[in-house]
């Protein structure tokens, strides 16, 4: 009897991959009116961040990323490029940039492939590629080094750029980054799954989005209205991020700022906050113990001081 159950399974499981079969090799947006829902989101949440003095959209080998500048009180200073996390874009800092404009230059990101304004145009399929297109980023910046800051899966774009790339990074620093240091919990990796649908309705994504804040509510945020709509309105087709070597890790020379949630959902941060302090015994670890994986917008203000104290 379990022969025919489970090729029984086996059929129903082909069908539902071949259902759900995606040829495209780059992110789109699913159809006009999602994407104007988005952009409606978008604009919202930039209405919340200071204005940025200058706007660019930098071509790439893998499409146009788009980058804002954001004049701060030292203009000689290096600056900061901040990344943001998965499925946001550039407002998520909203609440960071008055506090970090008050020390230096700011540019954000919008990360490419992600929802946002940047427009992928080739696939990233590998952990090169992924470095690659922020390497060129970085060669259209004028400023000869830059102070990379990530964001959960942002701050693994910095770690992986500062593993592939290292040319132009001042330092890198870490907010509770994803598979830099540690593994993914199994929470984080069941709940993310019925989320990756964009017909999943639209509770599902707010819980999710809760889940990770460890309960806040999100519902009335502009930052996470846009996050929610980027996740219904934009397919990701990415290569998954693949946790470093150790040896790569060591192998990083820049100074590092890890920065961790000691409340965090996604990962152990005590864990990662060991292996970070044995792979790189110069590099400053912190932990916020009450701060969630939304640590940016919990500790705005602690993180600015602590930044400052760590560069230059």
């Amino acid at each position: 009897m379990l022969v025919p159950v489970l090729a029984g399974i086996a059929v129903i499981a082909a069908v539902v991959a071949y259902a759900l079969r995606d040829p495209a090799p780059v992110g789109y947006f699913v159809s006009a009116a999602a994407a104007d829902r988005f952009t409606g989101a978008y604009r919202e949440a930039m209405a919340g961040m200071p204005a940025p003095d200058r706007t660019a959209d930098i071509r790439t080998g893998y499409g146009v990323v788009r980058v804002y500048h954001f004049t701060g009180a030292d203009p000689a200073a290096v600056p900061l490029l901040l990344l943001p996390g998965r499925a946001s874009a550039s407002p998520v800092w909203a609440g960071n940039l008055p506090s970090l404009l008050r020390q230096r230059g700011v540019y954000t990101v919008d990360l490419l492939g992600e929802p946002g304004m940047s427009v992928q145009q080739r696939p990233v399929a590998t952990t090169a590629d992924h470095a690659r297109w922020l390497h060129e980023v970085l060669l259209a910046l004028p400023e000869p080094r830059i102070h990379l800051c990530g964001l959960s899966f942002g701050g693994w774009t910095a770690m992986n750029l500062a593993v592939h790339h290292p040319e132009k990074i001042a330092s890198v620093i870490l907010l509770d980054p994803i598979l830099v240091f540690g593994d993914l919990s199994f929470g984080v990796v069941l709940r993310s799954i019925p989320v990756a649908f964009r017909w999943a309705p639209r509770a599902w994504r707010d819980g999710f989005a809760s889940w990770t804040a460890n309960g806040a509510p999100v519902e009335d945020e502009p930052v996470a209205r846009m996050i929610e709509a980027g996740l219904q309105a934009y397919t990701v087709k990415l290569s998954a991020p693949v946790r470093p070597s150790d040896d790569q890790v060591r192998g990083v020379a820049a100074p590092v700022l890890l920065l961790l949630a000691g409340k965090s959902r996604v990962h152990d941060a005590a864990a990662a906050a060991d292996t970070a302090r044995r792979l790189l015994p110069a590099a400053t670890v912190k932990i916020y113990p009450e701060a969630s994986h939304a640590i940016n917008g919990e500790h705005p203000a602690e993180i600015a001081a602590d930044i400052a104290a760590f560069l230059p």
